[in-house]
């Protein structure tokens, strides 16, 4: 291994030891507190189409922003007390609100949220209403002028949306990352982004090797040029805005140096400088040893 960069997000680094994404940490912080700041509360359908108003609601799910389809999967079975694996099978067949490139995969579409949870709902009640908010949200009259301006599909749109929850460390940050996006697809530059690999090994760490890179899966956009098949997760909506309405920019490259100083740049010696005292700051953060 090398400490020489690898793509627009960082690099390659040695004897670090794999920590979560500020997605995946945000994943893990299911509170009720994040749940007021953070979430949309929305009401869920009971059974397939009824709710009684009557009845108290004693849970709720939250879906965090960037959450992946398995992992929402998995919350619905754990907060319905369903067999693992339920909610998934759900997926094929409940009658789901998605365009046709989504060729039934949800993944992109189950809305960010917070979802009261009552005693009749279901599975397939649950996963229909996430779909059709978002497509309420992802639909509205800004969403479609975003999209002629932009010249991408919906569905491409929520695939750079969901790159973009995913790489940017702030909120600040999402609209430079998606023209990083924009700019290596107009190029025809492989976006060689490391959230699309961690999506193809199913995990979520700042850790990307050369190995890595190599990784047999269409979602490895080191190896392919243009777009994942799929979104990576499921974005909200101010990632679904920035990936409309990129910052103006030529930049490539980017890559967090430390927390809340994200470097964005054209130049790839520029880049390499960047990551270079990325490594200095995380080896002086280790301390000896």
């Amino acid at each position: 291994m090398t400490n020489e960069p690898r793509g627009p997000a960082g690099a390659r680094r040695r004897g670090r030891r794999p920590r979560l994404t500020r997605r995946g940490r945000l994943a893990l912080l299911v509170t009720a507190a994040l749940a007021a700041v953070s979430a949309v509360l929305v009401p869920v359908l009971l059974g397939d189409e009824a709710q009684d108003t009557a009845e108290p609601r004693t849970k709720t799910l939250l879906v965090p922003e960037g959450r992946r389809a398995g992992q929402v999967y998995a919350s619905v079975d754990q907060v319905l007390r369903v067999p693992g694996g339920t909610t998934e099978k759900a997926v094929h067949t409940t009658e789901l609100a998605l365009p046709e490139a989504a060729r039934g995969n949800p993944e992109g579409y189950l809305f960010p949220a917070t979802y009261p949870i009552h005693a009749a709902t279901t599975p397939a009640g649950l996963l229909r209403y996430m779909v059709n908010t978002a497509n309420r949200r992802f639909g509205g009259a800004r969403i479609s002028a975003g999209l002629q301006r932009s010249g991408v599909t919906g569905y491409q749109a929520v695939t750079i949306a969901s790159i973009v929850q995913a790489e940017a460390g702030t909120a600040a940050d999402m609209a430079k990352v998606s023209r990083v996006v924009h700019n290596r697809l107009a190029l025809g530059m492989p976006l060689q982004m490391d959230s699309t690999l961690n999506y193809a090994l199913g995990r979520s760490t700042l850790d990307t090797t050369h190995r890595d890179t190599k990784t047999d899966s269409p979602y490895n956009t080191y190896a392919h040029k243009g777009l994942p098949p799929t979104p990576i997760g499921n974005p909200g909506e101010e990632a679904m805005e920035a990936a409309l309405n990129p910052s103006r920019g030529t930049w490539l490259y980017f890559v967090t140096v430390k927390p809340g100083d994200t470097r964005f740049t054209t130049r790839y010696a520029d880049h390499r400088r960047n990551v270079e005292e990325f490594n200095a700051h995380r080896r002086g953060a280790a301390g000896p040893g």
